[in-house]
């Protein structure tokens, strides 16, 4: 608190923020079974003054996403301001077709765990399309959860490859503008479920790789548009030093507010 009383507090976060938090939570921890690389980044080292030596793959739809073209103008111009940074990009997709069955399967399934701990009263207390989603869950038979298990590896050992040769990929954040909070989905639209209309992040929430939504300008609409930028496996440093470079090389997409 400031002594005034009020908050020292700003609209806008930085990837200077993100790492200053990871310097305080993402800390190895010995009692997480699931500790895939145990050791401690430096999350407040600088970054490097350019990004020379840099391989970045550039994929503008992921080879089956439909991306409006004034955010893929908006990309597409942040993707050059990594080139100017001394980037070598190359324009390539890597590979996978779209994993939203495999998503859906896990998702849904670890969701309807939460129904075994709660009684009716209380799940008629949870969010609607939470509680459908639990429920489709519970009736997922076990072979397909599976067999998603193995897919999901299959595609995390693709995406291991896919940055043997690249340091870094980076798409568009989202493919669509900003719509009215309190929906789902944009009303009107074609969509039925959120996950319809994210589909450049849920790939790597299961392949478990870092990744960054960075402001890259506005669209025709004067709305945000972001770009996506996604590290290897344990790799979140290279996101935060190619997101802090972007801030300080393309200040006009980052505007700022003075503090309350």
């Amino acid at each position: 608190m400031s002594s005034t009383g009020q908050s020292n507090c700003r609209s806008i976060r930085t990837a200077a923020d993100s790492a200053l938090m990871l310097s305080v939570m993402a800390q190895p921890d010995t009692r997480d079974g699931y500790l895939g690389n145990p050791r401690a980044d430096d999350w407040l080292s600088p970054p490097p003054d350019s990004l020379a030596g840099w391989r970045i793959a550039f994929s503008p739809d992921l080879g089956y996403v439909d991306v409006a073209p004034d955010i893929a103008a908006r990309v597409r111009e942040a993707v050059e301001a990594l080139q100017a940074l001394g980037a070598t990009i190359e324009e390539v997709d890597p590979g996978f077709d779209s994993p939203l069955e495999v998503f859906n399967t896990l998702w849904f399934a670890g969701a309807s765990q939460v129904l075994e701990r709660l009684d009716s009263a209380q799940q008629s207390l949870l969010d609607p399309d939470f509680l459908a989603i639990a429920r489709r869950g519970a009736a997922i038979p076990l072979r397909d959860y599976l067999t998603a298990c193995r897919t999901r590896e299959q595609l995390i050992a693709r995406m291991q490859g896919f940055h043997e040769r690249y340091d870094l990929l980076v798409t568009p954040t989202m493919p669509i503008a900003p719509f009215e909070a309190g929906h789902n989905v944009p009303p009107g639209s074609r969509y039925r479920e959120w996950m319809d209309w994210t589909p450049f992040s849920y790939p790597f929430n299961l392949t478990q790789q870092p990744a960054a939504s960075l402001p890259c300008g506005l669209d025709d609409q004067g709305l945000p548009v972001g770009l996506h930028i996604i590290g290897p496996r344990f790799q979140d440093i290279k996101v935060l030093h190619t997101a802090q470079l972007m801030e300080k090389h393309m200040p006009n997409s980052f505007p700022r507010t003075p503090n309350l």
